[in-house]
């Protein structure tokens, strides 16, 4: 997913991330995606720009696409990060310059590792569903995977269990005694959670993890914070049980991971370690090198921004959150 909006670089020095299980609520804010999709961006904010390793997360949707083309985004790069896309309504096509060509749909996973260099189109199918709605994720790769090579997965069966009244949904590393077949590199969870009931439901937790909670439909409270769809709740480090009230039928995403302590530099689709990095690989793409030609996409690929005038400067992880 092309990240049209030209955010300034942020750098993460190591240990910056927060001691203590509070929490703070991200709304996010729209960024329009490709020509005909408009997405809710709540991370990276100022406020937090990562929980774990995972360094950016779009909500879209849930749109009406019945007489519009859907989502429609070219060919563009990526580096030192994997694309994590998971859909609750709709159909999207990915195609990827390894000559991938997959159909994603609701309750299926995808995973791009860019590693250190790779090309990707997503665009809803001429013939698609009326309605789209998901995520898409990123996680920051860590010394040596972001140098590795490029690979994409497509998990059409995942783990689920039920816990109390919640259906969980089990996209990426472990919880509730079950684990994810999707391959990252550091230590990780992302769960989809359905709420079958009206009763206060509990999940367990990692104490040495920080976590953050998405609402993606439907109505939920957590922390005493109302949760309506589109908002995010960073949840800290500390805690050994998430505790949540919602209506039935509400959907909500879990994030978590130890803290991502390697230094951090993203800017456009990049994600790099030092302004030179982020330098080099914007050359690389416009001079056509490194990242290859997506398969069975003959758009042009999308140019790069130009880059700022200064140097791509540090900047902290985000607030830290006292409770």
């Amino acid at each position: 997913m092309d990240r049209t909006e030209s955010l300034p670089a942020q750098t993460l020095p190591p240990g910056t991330g927060p001691t203590d299980p509070g929490s703070v609520l991200l709304p996010g804010h729209d960024v329009p995606l490709g020509r005909y999709t408009t997405v809710r961006r709540l991370l990276p904010q100022r406020q937090r720009r990562m929980v774990g390793a995972w360094c950016f997360v779009d909500h879209f949707g849930p749109d009406d696409v019945a007489d519009r083309p859907g989502m429609e985004v070219p060919p563009h790069p990526h580096t030192g990060l994997q694309t994590v896309t998971w859909l609750l309504d709709g159909e999207i096509l990915h195609r990827d310059s390894l000559g991938n060509v997959q159909p994603i749909r609701p309750g299926q996973l995808n995973v791009m590792t860019s590693g250190r260099g790779i090309a990707h189109s997503e665009r809803s199918p001429l013939v698609h569903p009326p309605l789209m709605h998901g995520v898409q994720l990123w996680v920051a790769l860590p010394d040596p995977a972001r140098a590795g090579d490029p690979a994409f997965a497509h998990h059409a069966d995942l783990p689920r269990f039920r816990a109390g009244d919640l259906d969980v949904t089990l996209l990426v590393g472990d919880l509730g005694g079950e684990r994810s077949p999707a391959v990252v590199h550091t230590p990780l969870v992302g769960a989809q959670i359905e709420v079958r009931g009206p009763a206060p439901a509990a999940l367990p937790l990692r104490p040495d993890f920080e976590y953050g909670l998405l609402a993606m439909s439907g109505a939920a409270e957590c922390d005493g914070t109302a949760l309506a769809p589109g908002a995010l709740l960073y949840l800290g480090l500390g805690r050994s049980t998430l505790t949540l009230r919602a209506e039935p039928g509400t959907r909500l995403l879990l994030l978590g991971g130890t803290p991502f302590e390697e230094p951090l530099v993203m800017w456009w689709n990049f994600v790099g370690r030092s302004h030179d990095e982020v330098v080099t690989a914007r050359e690389d793409w416009t001079a056509g090198r490194r990242f290859g030609v997506v398969a069975d996409d003959a758009a042009p690929p999308l140019p790069a921004p130009a880059l700022p005038t200064t140097r791509l400067k540090a900047r902290d992880r985000g607030g830290d959150v006292r409770g």
